[in-house]
């Protein structure tokens, strides 16, 4: 395998992770101090890992399209305030595509069905990117009006309000 085709599958790029953190789960939670960036989202009384939406793109065009569908992730990557680290996407015969942008907040993955006009996205993301701004960026990348959303709140109830304050 050579360095190019590390770089493709993500292997071996600069993460700032070094080595794995050995601790047991239990002692994972004493990081959760006031000067601890935990990443955590504090919304309405409640903390969670992450918002996780679940999209379906009706109607849409262009879902057939690698280039276009890479070009969504990296739109919706700017205008939810994400950071990209890498995207991979595969088009299938004789139509469709599946994708993943590997954020470093999480992730938005894509299958499509461009033979009836669907999309199905996940775009799960945490600390301060908003991941309710890429329904607008995939509603213009597909043209269309017709987007059905999910919110998932990844996480809650597992780190109690105190322990993560």
């Amino acid at each position: 395998m050579t360095r190019a085709d590390l770089f493709q599958l993500g292997t071996g790029l600069e993460t700032g992770a070094h080595a794995e953190d050995t601790r047991s789960p239990s002692a994972a939670r004493d990081l959760f101090d006031e000067t601890r960036d935990d990443h955590f989202i504090r919304r309405d009384g409640t903390v969670f890992a992450g918002t996780h939406l679940i999209i379906e793109v009706e109607n849409g065009t262009g879902l057939d399209d690698e280039d276009r569908i890479a070009q969504a992730f990296r739109d919706c990557v700017t205008e939810c305030g994400a950071t990209l680290l890498h995207i991979h996407t595969h088009k299938f015969s004789p139509q469709g595509v599946s994708g993943v942008a590997v954020l470093a907040e999480s992730h938005i993955s894509v299958h499509t069905w461009p033979e009836i006009g669907y999309g199905a996205f996940d775009v799960f993301m945490c600390g301060d990117a908003d991941p309710w701004r890429a329904v607008d960026v995939l509603k213009r990348a597909f043209v269309t009006e017709t987007v059905h959303v999910k919110e998932l709140r990844r996480g809650e109830g597992l780190v109690a309000e105190s322990v993560a304050a």
